[in-house]
């Protein structure tokens, strides 16, 4: 597959300085970053010449800015990242609007709303920045260690009710149900202009203390769907943003689980972009430190899920054996109580934990237990999770690439481009590009050949 250039072409500096400071050849690189792919079940056979073209600015596809960050990162002994290797298209974070757990009450309000307002402006610093590790784990331990606001009431502006409170939630349902099934294209500019137009002036009104625990909490979830809108859109750097300010609007709501889900469900996941799985772990496990005896086993499933796929990506099966029969014995628990979960977990069902599953299994290289986790979460997921299915299908076809079930994989595939095609998903399309990598070593079959023009033609 070609490969896609960095700005303007320019050379790679970053990566030379870290080459040079690991003491590399740039044959050693290539082995070291074939092996780490090997781990995570890839057949990749870089060699110089492909470290060479990185040096002069080209940039590998998929997952392979991840594993270079991760090969250089065991060498050097420490972590890491894609914007360190100068792989994160080449854009560094520009303003820290967004990227604060504000200290009091009154400052998150003015901070989510300045974001919400950076962002119906089209400020060209949020689309364009990368993901930073720091920015994802700081605001977990100021939401470990900050104790609940003591008072959230307003006296100044508009009277603020139940009514309005419930008009949030039923707009984050409706748009909800419409990114399942359309994907976020359609629907975050949508999202957006609503905070930044009705729940901006919602927060600055007036309310009474239990009203406005309820109001935090309503925009604290429409904040964080609003984060994975910018993940579907391709803009992980916009998506951190939010996911922060979820998580301090939570803190406001007095909801440490919802502020849990934040970090196990968003952040964690948005670490993978990183290409550091260790902060997938971390962020997940401090979700489980920060509600202890506080979350139902629904919600506590959910979690250890998500540490899980850290675990998986490390490479350590032991340990993401251990956490994954401990999602599954707190999901089985969680069936008799179903009626005490809160409404924002009520998705996280045998399906999606058997998705999670999958995921794991596929990075840990266990092509067969991979394969029937994804063909469980397929027969689980409804028609209405459109987005779902696709990546699950995908799903299916890397582990039948694993299994060298090369035709089928395409087969299986194919089907996932046609469900993609009826969405706008940046994530999709993301995980269609992952596949094609790893059906790159088979890529003189006939099948792998036409399944290639129907992803380009989709793309077109």
């Amino acid at each position: 597959m070609a490969a896609r250039p960095l700005v303007a072409r320019q050379p790679n500096e970053r990566l030379q300085s870290l080459i040079q400071e690991a003491g590399c050849s740039n044959a050693g690189l290539a082995r070291r970053v074939n092996m780490v792919g090997a781990e995570r079940g890839m057949d990749l056979r870089y060699d110089k010449t492909s470290v060479a073209r990185w040096l002069r600015g080209q940039q590998p596809r998929g997952r392979a800015p991840g594993i270079i960050a991760e090969a250089l990162g065991r060498k050097l002994g420490r972590t890491v990242t894609i914007d360190e290797i100068g792989m994160a298209n080449g854009k560094n974070l520009a303003t820290g609007v967004g990227l604060q757990f504000a200290p009091t009450v009154l400052g998150a309000i003015e901070q989510v709303c300045e974001l919400w307002r950076s962002d119906v402006g089209r400020r060209e610093f949020l689309s364009g920045s990368a993901v930073a590790a720091s920015a994802l784990v700081e605001p977990s331990r100021d939401w470990l260690i900050t104790g609940a606001d003591s008072q959230v009431a307003r006296t100044a502006g508009a009277r603020v009710g139940p009514a309005d409170v419930e008009a949030v939630r039923a707009m984050t349902s409706a748009l909800n149900a419409l990114d399942h099934r359309f994907g976020s294209g359609h629907v975050r500019p949508v999202v957006v202009h609503y905070l930044n137009s009705v729940v901006s002036g919602l927060l600055s009104g007036s309310y009474r203390e239990a009203v406005g625990r309820e109001l935090f909490a309503a925009v604290a979830r429409l904040t964080e769907l609003a984060g994975y809108m910018a993940v579907d859109t391709g803009q992980p750097g916009l998506a951190q943003r939010y996911y922060i300010q979820a998580l301090r609007l939570a803190q406001a709501a007095g909801d440490r689980a919802y502020g849990g889900y934040v970090l196990a469900a968003s952040m964690s996941h948005l670490a993978a972009e990183l290409g550091n799985p260790r902060e997938i772990a971390q962020l997940a496990r401090a979700a489980q430190e920060g509600t202890r005896g506080q979350v139902t086993p629904r919600v506590e499933a959910m979690f250890q899920a998500a540490e899980a796929r850290g675990h998986a990506l490390l490479g350590d099966t032991r340990t993401c054996e251990e956490v994954m029969g401990r999602a599954v014995a707190s999901l089985e628990r969680a069936e008799p109580s179903a009626g005490d979960d809160p409404d924002w977990i009520a998705h996280f069902d045998h399906a999606y934990l058997a998705d999670e599953l999958a995921h794991c299994y596929r990075d840990l290289g266990r092509a067969e237990a991979a394969a029937s986790h994804a063909a469980q979460a397929l027969e689980g997921h409804p028609e209405s999770r459109a987005r779902r299915r696709a990546i699950g299908l995908v799903l299916l076809a890397s582990a039948q690439v694993q299994q060298r079930e090369v035709e089928q994989a395409c087969c299986t595939g194919t089907r996932a481009v046609e469900l993609l095609g009826t969405l706008r998903s940046s994530r999709g399309a993301e995980y269609l590009e992952d596949l094609q990598l790893r059906l790159e070593p088979y890529a003189n079959e006939p099948a792998v050949r036409e399944f290639g023009t129907r992803v380009h033609t989709m793309a077109a």
